[in-house]
Formats: C-alpha cells, structure tokens, sequence
C-alpha cells in the first residue's frame, strides 16, 4: 500500500484506455488467465499522468498455486505519493508486500484480492498503516478505492489527516483557481499573502505580501483610476468588490489579474479589514484575444465579412443541419446522413462540416458534443463556425484542435463541456488525406473490399485537460476507396462492448459499399426503425 497518502488505488477507469492486456473474467484465479499476466500500454501511464491526486494500477503477481501472492505497482500518477515521500514514477516497480509489509493479511489486502476476484468495486473502512521512519511510529488513515480493470487494479487514495487534508484542498483549489487569498489588518497594516499570490506578480516571497502603496507601480497607467476607485467603494462603502486589473511583473510580463475582496467593519461602521484573493486570469483573456483575432483574420483574408448579414441563416444552419445530403468536393463524393434524436428543433450534440477551402482542398470536420439541449447545441456551433474559420487561414489541424481545446476550458458563460472530433484535409493533386483527433472513434477505411479501422493519433478529448496533444496522421486515397466518419450513435447498443459495434460496422459497410446508394444501406442494415437512442452523423467519403 502507498499513502499521501500511501495506501492503494483508485476509480475505475474507462478500458478504452488500455491495450494490450489479456482480459480475465470475473471469479476466476489468475491461474486461469493465460501463461503471463498483461502490461499496460503506454497508454495507462499517459492517462494517470493527466489525473490529479494518488492514482496507481497494480498488476497482479501469481504465486506458484496460481493464486495472487502479491501485486506490483505497473503506473502512477504524478501527484502519487506514500509515507516516505516517494512520489509517482519512484514508486512504479514496487511490489505491494515488499514495500509495505504490514498490508498483508488486512482488510485492504483481502479487498484488493476480493476486487479482483468478483470484478465489484472495494471501498473499505477507513484504513490505519503504521511505519517507523527514522525510530519514529508514523499512524496515517486513509480512504483506499480499488477498482478492477481487465488483468489488474486502478486504486486511488485519499489521507484522512483532517488538518494536512484541509491544507491540501485549499491549496489545490487555489492551484486549480490560478488564484490565493489575501488579508489585510487596517488596524496594525498588516497584509498577508498566501502562498500562491506571489507567482501571480511574479514576487519574491522574500520580500513578503506588496502593500497597498507599492501596487500602484505595477498596475497599468490605463487601469489605475478604475481600481482606484475599487478600492475607495470597498472601504468607503464597505460593499463587496469584484475587478480585473492588468499588472507589470518584474520580468515585464503583463498579466490580467482578478480582485475579490470584502470588508469587516467595527462596531461604528469604520472598515477594520479585508478579506479576498487575487486570481491570475492571464490565460483565459489571452485565448479569448487570440480567438478575437482569429475571427478577424479569416474574415479579412477570405471576405468573410459579409457573412455578418447571414448570421441568422448561418446559425440555423448549425442548429439544423440538413438531413441527407450529396455533394463534390476537390474530386471526392461527399454522403452525408444526420439523423438527430430529438425531433423539433433537433437539440443535439453531433455535427459534421464539409467544405472546400481557398486553396482547392477539401476540409472534412465530424464531431459530437457531450451531451442535449442548448448547451450543447451553442458548443457544437462554436466548435464548427470557429473550426471552419481558423481551416481557411490554412492553420495546421492540430494546432486548430489545441485552440479549441483552450476555447472550451475558457468558457464561462456555460458548465464544463467536453467534445469529441476528427478533422481532416483532403488535397486533391497528391490524394493525400491529413487527419487529427480528440477521443473520436477511428475512421474505417474499406479498400478492395476489405474494411480496416485507421490507426489513431494521439489526441485526446476537447475540455479534458489543460495540457493535450495532438498529433495528425496522413493516408493516401486510391481510386475506388472508400471512407467512413461517424458518431457513437451508429455502433452503440444497450450492454453492448464497443468492440462489438465497430465489428458490427465492419462488416456491414463492406458489404454495402458497392451500393448505388451506400450510405442507405448501412443506415438500413444498422439502425433499427423506431427504436434510435442517440444522435446519428455519418461522413461517407469516396474517390
């Protein structure tokens, strides 16, 4: 066992994040599993390294019955972290009993072996490790959750020292914010800073918390009577303020920064102190900055001002798109099948785009949007008309896909929002196909008959992380190709693997291809009249 926090591991995690492993099914012994225990892809570590908190998966280790006689630690998250302080990749390698003797025989072993045993979920009492460090008996609780993954465990954990777990949530939400608290002492002029405002100006915590006479040098000249006067109504008036500011740090960065702040007052009325925090807004104002200019560039290079007078017929457009369509671009046949799930005014997430761009190539865009409703409905149009126009500048595709990524992390007029989506780029005078994706699922491509899912690109889906990379990927069309693009809605069924669906479609758009219309055919032979769960978009791409 690890702990933080050193105890075991955590949620369960989708399997679409592993490969390469050898599934055991529930109640059997590893004896049973095949002549060696799976390893994880890359994949697994890539995935913790994106997750927060302690985070590992562990591998079970037979003995010689076949029975479990100790797990070893095959993936850890960054923030991963046990009484000695050992922290993520350090720990990778580990085995369970020789690392932490004193697990064996507890109730968290047995959950650990119990979890793997019946494929159900462990979450145990709170567990109590004991380690002597230095002389010294260390006593840590935990809450420990170890969920089965195909051959191992994904277990997470949580210390339940009440004062280091306060700490720790402040300071994660403040990290997480890009903000930290302030308090100032009008009585005795003190200030206090907490330890995540001085990255925000950029200050040496040497030199302690800025005072109110040493702000005004690093405020801009143009918005030093704005928050001049932020400050006179909140100790004036004694009302909550809420401002953002833009500061020159010492390295002569200029950052936009966020004040929050309320007063207390004495028993006259007189403010006595202020308590607030300051928030690092940098980021968001710079991608909205760089979108603004984006937006601009593109109508100016390709005239797309005059589209102003068309945005209600475009933003209709993007709401309802077209059912059934056929079109030619760059010299493919473009089928195009959209069936929504809800009926009126079609509220769904999924969406495609086809288009040619200014230097004859065709751009080649399907997505779905977590999620119905209007909020779904104005991210799908965001992500389309925003995509379409950074394609026409003739931006690579994966910086498009970056762009939008930090477009859904920095939108807060609604709730967090994830996407998926493939972009591809079709040049006619070489019939290269250039194609980039976030957590979408893979494009078949049926060549002489015979249908093979294209490897895919790293990518993953829009708004989950901060930091995602996107990789393109390149295939050469040949006459007589055919392609497909689509959404969940086509493969998915009820209690159905994933694995079943893609099969599924497999074969039946092999069989269908040679169709006069094939796009049709797949829909008839997949999609039960009546009986639809999901939203449904199709791209049927031809040479």
């Amino acid at each position: 066992m690890t702990g933080s926090d050193s105890a075991g591991f955590g949620p369960a995690t989708d399997d679409a994040f592993f490969s390469s492993r050898r599934y055991r099914p529930r109640g059997r012994s590893t004896a049973d599993a095949g002549p060696a225990m799976a390893v994880p892809a890359p994949e697994i570590q890539e995935m913790l390294d994106a997750l927060p908190g302690s985070v590992i998966f562990l591998l079970p280790e037979p003995g010689p019955d076949g029975e479990v006689a100790d797990f070893r630690i095959a993936a850890a998250s960054p923030e991963a972290v046990d009484i000695r302080t050992r922290r993520g990749r350090d720990l990778v390698g580990r085995s369970v009993l020789e690392t932490y003797p004193t697990v064996a025989g507890t109730a968290l072993w047995h959950g650990y072996l119990q979890a793997l045993a019946t494929g159900v979920r462990y979450e145990g009492e709170p567990f109590e490790y004991e380690e002597v460090l230095a002389g010294i008996p260390h006593l840590s609780r935990f809450a420990v959750r170890a969920a089965p993954c195909r051959a191992g465990l994904i277990v997470s954990w949580v210390r339940l020292d009440s004062g280091e777990r306060e700490q720790r949530r402040l300071t994660a939400m403040q990290r997480l914010g890009n903000m930290g608290w302030a308090d100032w002492d009008l009585v005795r002029n003190v200030i206090t800073w907490s330890d995540e405002v001085y990255p925000i100006f950029g200050r040496d915590r040497a030199l302690g918390p800025m005072t109110l006479e040493e702000l005004p040098a690093h405020v801009v000249a143009e918005d030093l009577p704005a928050l001049g006067e932020t400050v006179q109504h909140l100790l004036r008036d004694g009302e909550p303020v809420d401002h953002t500011f833009r500061i020159t740090t010492p390295a002569g960065q200029i950052r936009h920064v966020r004040i929050v702040a309320e007063a207390e007052a004495d028993a006259h009325g007189d403010p006595v102190e202020v308590h607030g925090f300051f928030q690092d807004r940098t980021t968001t104002k710079n991608a909205e900055q760089q979108l603004l200019d984006q937006e601009r560039t593109a109508l100016v290079q390709h005239g797309l001002l005059t589209a102003e007078r068309d945005l209600a017929a475009e933003l209709k457009h993007a709401l309802l798109p077209p059912p059934q369509r056929s079109m030619r671009l760059a010299g493919l046949t473009v089928d195009i099948a959209y069936q929504p799930l809800q009926e009126g005014l079609n509220l769904g997430g999924d969406w495609y785009s086809a288009i040619e761009l200014p230097d004859g190539s065709a751009l080649l865009v399907i997505g779905d949007v977590a999620g119905h409703g209007l909020d779904a409905v104005a991210t799908m149009a965001q992500l389309r008309f925003t995509a379409k126009g950074m394609a026409i500048t003739g931006m690579p595709l994966d910086t498009i896909l970056d762009r939008l990524n930090t477009l859904l992390r920095h939108t807060p007029e609604r709730d967090f929002s994830t996407a998926t989506m493939i972009m591809a780029r079709y040049e006619p005078t070489h019939n290269r196909l250039t194609w980039v994706q976030a957590g979408h699922l893979p494009p078949l491509l049926i060549r002489q008959g015979q249908p093979y899912y294209l490897p895919t690109p790293k990518g993953l889906l829009l708004g989950a992380t901060t930091t995602p990379t996107y990789e393109p990927a390149t295939l050469h069309l040949l006459p007589g190709d055919h392609l497909l693009l689509y959404t969940d809605g086509l493969i998915e069924e009820p209690g159905q693997v994933i694995d079943e669906g893609l099969d599924r479609l497999a074969r039946t758009a092999a069989q269908c291809v040679g169709n006069a219309h094939a796009l049709d055919s797949i829909l008839d032979a997949l999609v039960e009249p009546d009986v639809q769960r999901d939203d449904i978009c199709v791209l049927h791409v031809s040479l």
